[in-house]
């Protein structure tokens, strides 16, 4: 009986690393999801490691070097590479800090809205009938509206801030989970090993949330990497507007926020943050675009 429990978790093991070793395969055949992968883990690094890497504090100012250039240029100075804002603040240490926070602010955004939206969306194709109704009709009405300006507006109610700003963009973004679920839930709930399950006595809880469920999950991991990078953008944006995150977080909007107005006198105010974002957002499509060539069986190159 230890033997055949043994030989049991030893195929199990086995079998995960077949999966993984075909699954990496696959998406190292697309060059630029791999070194959109690196850039991440690199930015992830960077992230995890801020309170190191940058030479100073986010918010520690120097009065006496207001507006230093970056050192690449003749009035530049060594003790800041990426040289400094409007009070002294050291752009570097900063853009450092300010990956923690767009990192943690897509993570918690996809999470808010990829948790709601599977249980939205579990139930709507589930049980169908009133409730799928219900639930998709309120979908499509958040769909209708622009996104950015939909945040916006739930900002401006619940008030200017980056806690509310995430959730705003977490319900934005919860309809593409709702409407992914469903679809996915309509096309297993009548396939065999459902009903089987269901023959069997599997409760619908269970059969939601541990038969359908697994099956459903390839095109909502491409659906969450794609929204990782949108929550980023937006977040940014609402920073840039003055709605997100507030002065004197180094979050990269508010960074490009409060440059404006030294847009033609230190253009490197704005350049750095908006290079920042666009690298990350960047890098986070590529991985979004190797990941769906490589869980969806009809991409893979045979």
């Amino acid at each position: 009986m230890t033997e055949t429990a043994a030989d049991t978790t030893r195929s199990s093991r086995s079998a995960r690393r077949a999966m993984l070793k075909e699954f990496w395969y696959y998406f190292s055949e697309n060059k630029g999801a791999v070194a959109g992968l690196f850039v991440f883990l690199t930015l992830v690094i960077v992230a995890l490691l801020a309170p190191l890497l940058a030479p100073y504090s986010p918010d520690q100012q120097f009065r006496d070097s207001l507006l230093v250039p970056p050192v690449w240029d003749a009035d530049g100075k060594a003790a800041f590479l990426l040289g400094t804002d409007a009070v002294g603040r050291d752009v570097l240490s900063r853009l450092i800090y300010g990956a923690r926070y767009s990192l943690v602010i897509g993570l918690v955004v996809v999470t808010l809205a990829l948790v709601s939206g599977i249980l939205l969306g579990l139930v709507a194709g589930f049980f169908r009938g009133w409730v799928d109704t219900v639930i998709m009709r309120l979908m499509d009405v958040i769909l209708a509206f622009p996104s950015l300006l939909l945040a916006l507006v739930l900002v401006a109610i619940l008030g200017p801030g980056l806690r509310n700003a995430m959730i705003a963009i977490a319900l934005v973004l919860q309809p593409h989970f709702v409407r992914l679920t469903r679809a996915s839930v309509l096309s297993e709930k009548n396939k065999d090993y459902v009903v089987s399950a269901r023959v069997a006595g599997a409760g619908k809880v269970r059969l939601m949330t541990r038969t359908i469920l697994p099956n459903c999950l390839a095109p909502l991991i491409v659906q969450a990497t794609l929204s990782f990078s949108t929550a980023i953008l937006d977040v940014a944006a609402l920073g840039f507007l003055g709605m997100g995150a507030q002065p004197p977080t180094p979050e990269w909007g508010t960074m490009l926020a409060d440059s404006r107005e030294f847009i033609t006198r230190a253009p490197w105010l704005v350049t750095l943050p908006g290079v920042a974002i666009l690298v990350t957002v960047l890098a986070i499509n590529l991985v979004g675009d190797g990941l769906r060539d490589t869980l969806d069986p009809k991409l893979k190159r045979s």
